[in-house]
């Protein structure tokens, strides 16, 4: 696979985005959750607000060749509140990239710690990235619920992170 880049989220995203975030859940989170459950997360993808929730927060996209095979974001300086890649750039290094960008990113704005709600789908790749499990939740979408975990990360300060590289 080609290397993955990233840029900042443009509003001309928002179709891609939106339709990487309901093949992800449909194919992906379909492993873990019912398709009723993936049927109501999916149709997020199709709520009118959904451009805005990218567009206020620092959202960033991955590229392939050129394409957007991802996107994630954070909101503020230290919460995750989506990340999610198309099913054929799954497990290839999208997630890891877009993660560590925003890990770095968090740090930069001063973040001492970042926090995510994952699904059951994503948490394997946030456990690999140093986030540690605090607690289950349990979520309403229309009828369903699903759950998922809070997890944190803490963050070396970005003078630490500067001082501990020359080291």
């Amino acid at each position: 696979m080609s290397a993955v880049s990233l840029r900042p989220y443009l509003a001309a995203d928002a179709a891609r985005c939106a339709a990487i975030f309901r093949a992800s859940v449909e194919e992906l989170a379909s492993e873990d959750y019912s398709a009723d459950q993936c049927a109501v997360w999916a149709a997020r993808a199709d709520d009118p607000g959904f451009p805005k929730r990218l567009g206020s927060a620092l959202t960033l996209i991955a590229l392939v060749d050129g394409a957007p095979a991802g996107f994630a974001n954070l909101k503020g300086a230290d919460a995750i509140d989506m990340l999610y890649v198309d099913p054929e750039f799954a497990r290839r290094g999208v997630g890891t990239a877009l993660l560590d960008a925003l890990v770095r990113l968090a740090a930069a704005r001063g973040a001492k710690a970042l926090v995510s709600e994952v699904s059951d789908t994503a948490r394997p790749l946030f456990e690999r990235q140093g986030f540690q499990a605090q607690r289950r939740n349990l979520v309403q979408l229309d009828d369903e619920w699903l759950a998922n975990t809070t997890m944190t990360k803490r963050l070396a300060p970005a003078d630490d992170a500067t001082e501990s590289a020359r080291h």
